[in-house]
């Protein structure tokens, strides 16, 4: 089973457990039984949660210290400027799903609530994993380790930083990936308990079709600018990229649609040699379709957590700046993005866990459609470096 369907097994079973404890009578048999099973799950969520939330500064750090020292201090200025407009797509995706969001998000979310912490089920013991180091203390630390280690040429500290990098890698993905489901089912029973737990759902699924919209004004927005570069019908190039969008809707990886993003890059028109480095390189790096969703959907689950508001344009920026930062260095398994941008959702917008988790299982329910985004809009990143090296050629030869 893929994990979208465990997620949703995951979810189906916390509803059941937390829903059969709110509806038994208090005293019964019943009720005693469903109050243990329910605070098994809770108690589990606590656990698993808390290892989670520990691993999350080491992927920042690993991550990103592995990236910048990886680009080294001589890879050219065709390098420098496509992570610069890979970094400019996913700030401004940001930047327009706030925008968009801001206005339609109370409005599709009217009537929802997400509760907050469970109230009713208390855990079978406290389990607590303090992190090696808050979220900024990583990103500083990995901005600093990266941009020494490329000038000091530190060889031997390069290989730690990308061994660690594969040993966060091994954890997520045979680790928190699988144990997931078990989380997000701990944090259904925790909150169906309460018996609010249908009323947020039915939010979701508006959201989520707003996110994918967005993708798709996006995308229209990178290959308009790519179209105008180049001096192509934008919307022949995006229809040209259709069947990399489709099959990685299949594969919910940008890595392993690269065999099929590649050739249709080139088909729609972008030069040999400047596709063959980008779309690689965008596939790690550039992830506007993943900040647009992470961006919509952390509006929209502050527009209905009680105590909470829509934070201000200011608080926001710092927040789509930061997960742009983060974005680069996601980690390319399924659901990596949000696992990276989960600690800054705590130390920027103040997410409970309840909130990670509900973020967590939106991400996941769309994660094919940011995926394909993120790798569709390879090729118009592409478009832009094409046009931009072939400027710098036209300069030398003066």
């Amino acid at each position: 089973m893929k994990l979208l369907g465990k997620l949703i097994a995951g979810i189906v079973l916390g509803i059941v457990v937390g829903g059969g404890y709110y509806l038994t009578s208090d005293g019964t048999t019943a009720q005693s039984i469903m109050e243990v099973v329910a605070r098994l799950f809770v108690t589990m969520q606590s656990v698993l949660g808390s290892f989670i939330f520990f691993l999350i500064p080491l992927i920042i750090f690993f991550f990103i210290a592995d990236g910048i020292s990886s680009i080294g201090t001589g890879s050219g200025k065709v390098v420098g400027a496509t992570i610069g407009v890979a970094y400019i797509s996913t700030v401004c995706a940001g930047l327009l799903a706030y925008f968009v969001a801001r206005f339609i998000m109370p409005v599709v979310t009217s009537g929802g609530s997400v509760p907050e912490e469970s109230e009713g089920i208390k855990t079978f013991l406290e389990f607590d994993i303090p992190p090696p180091m808050d979220i900024l203390t990583a990103l500083v630390l990995a901005f600093s380790f990266g941009i020494v280690m490329n000038i000091l040429k530190a060889e031997t500290m390069k290989t730690w930083v990308h061994q660690g990098k594969e040993i966060v890698e091994f954890l997520i993905e045979r680790v928190v990936i699988p144990i997931l489901p078990f989380y997000i089912a701990g944090v259904f029973a925790g909150m169906s308990s309460t018996g609010t737990v249908f009323k947020t759902l039915s939010v979701f699924g508006v959201v989520l079709l707003v996110a994918v919209i967005l993708h798709w004004i996006w995308l229209v927005i990178q290959y308009t600018i790519a179209g105008s570069l180049l001096g192509k019908n934008p919307f022949k190039m995006l229809a040209t990229m259709i069947p990399a969008y489709v099959t990685a809707l299949g594969t919910m990886s940008s890595a392993a649609t690269i065999t099929v993003t590649l050739p249709k890059a080139k088909e729609a028109g972008i030069r040999e040699k400047i596709a063959d480095f980008v779309i690689p390189l965008g596939a790690t790096i550039h992830l506007s379709g993943s900040t647009i969703t992470i961006t919509a959907c952390s509006v929209a689950v502050m527009s209905v957590m009680p105590g909470f508001e829509i934070a201000g344009i200011g608080k926001m920026i710092g927040f789509i700046f930061l997960l742009g930062v983060v974005m680069v260095a996601a980690p390319g398994v399924p659901g990596g993005a949000i696992m990276a941008a989960s600690g800054i959702l705590v130390s920027q917008l103040g997410f409970s866990e309840a909130a990670v988790a509900f973020m967590i299982a939106l991400y996941i329910a769309q994660d094919s459609f940011g995926t394909a985004t993120n790798i569709t809009g390879d090729a118009a990143i592409a478009g832009i470096i094409d046009k931009y090296e072939s400027t710098l050629n036209k300069k030398d030869s003066v």
